[in-house]
């Protein structure tokens, strides 16, 4: 018999909790026990979708009530949510963006005491990009620049994306260095030329794009764009899911998706 796992959704009726709900649904193994909207959503108390379960307007009932939550809501209340993991030793899986260093700096506190998984993309195709890309900074290093560009649609709040910085992470960890040492601010006016060796970053957002990332290496007779294209939401919210699931299996500590799909 599969063990079950009773999932929370915060945010449960934005577009990614719903995907999520979706998903949780139809998994084997997955419960859905509780979600969570802000107080002034106007459907609080109101069922999620097909289910007898209410719709919450605290975090902490979601906590309370679930083995893992899943936290897909809008950057600034990341540091709030690992308190609560912490507090009641809920499972965490984090796929908001655009995080603080105080944002992190709370997840590592909270997995002292819960098990945190926490990823700027639950697609496994972009995780196993990340490897891709690290392998080719690594061989293709002097005299090749690195460009990141993305594109999302007209609402996203935060640039770049957290996919992105994934992405460059994952290019400076090939060169052997924190990408906080090769990394380019936006570039507007007169910058002068590229400096040799760093990793630029251009953020494009626009119309309904769920999702596309291009990693471009350029040296001076050729160029390789290692390229990812999310065609819906639903595969983030299956990746999250299938954290979620293996996260609440584990110790307390930190998790990232290269763990789950064993690229460590």
């Amino acid at each position: 018999m599969v063990e079950t796992v009773g999932i929370g959704i915060l945010g449960c009726m934005g577009r990614m909790g719903q995907a999520i709900t979706e998903v949780v649904l139809r998994t084997d193994g997955a419960t859905l026990l509780a979600g969570s909207e802000i107080a002034s959503f106007p459907g609080i108390g109101q069922n999620i979708g097909g289910t007898d379960i209410a719709i919450a307007d605290t975090a902490e009932h979601v906590f309370h009530e679930a083995d893992v939550v899943i936290d897909f809501t809008p950057p600034g209340q990341t540091s709030a949510h690992a308190a609560l993991a912490a507090s009641t030793g809920t499972a965490l899986v984090v796929g908001t963006t655009g995080l603080t260093d105080a944002d992190h700096w709370a997840l590592d506190r909270a997995a002292e005491q819960a098990s945190i998984m926490q990823a700027g993309n639950y697609s496994l195709g972009v995780n196993l990009m990340m490897a891709l890309v690290r392998d080719a900074a690594s061989r293709l290093a002097d005299g090749w620049d690195i460009e990141i560009v993305e594109m999302h649609h007209k609402h996203k709040v935060d640039a770049p994306s957290g996919t992105a910085i994934m992405l460059g992470e994952a290019a400076a960890e090939g060169r052997g260095k924190p990408l906080s040492d090769l990394r380019t601010k936006a570039r507007e006016g007169i910058t002068g030329e590229r400096e040799d060796g760093t990793i630029g970053f251009a953020a494009l957002r626009g119309g309904s794009v769920i999702g596309e990332h291009d990693v471009i290496f350029a040296s001076g007779s050729e160029r390789l764009t290692i390229s990812h294209k999310a065609e819906n939401r639903g595969l983030f919210a299956e990746g999250a899911v299938r954290a979620a699931l293996w996260v609440a299996h584990q110790g307390h500590g930190r998790y990232s998706m290269k763990d789950v799909l064993g690229l460590s």
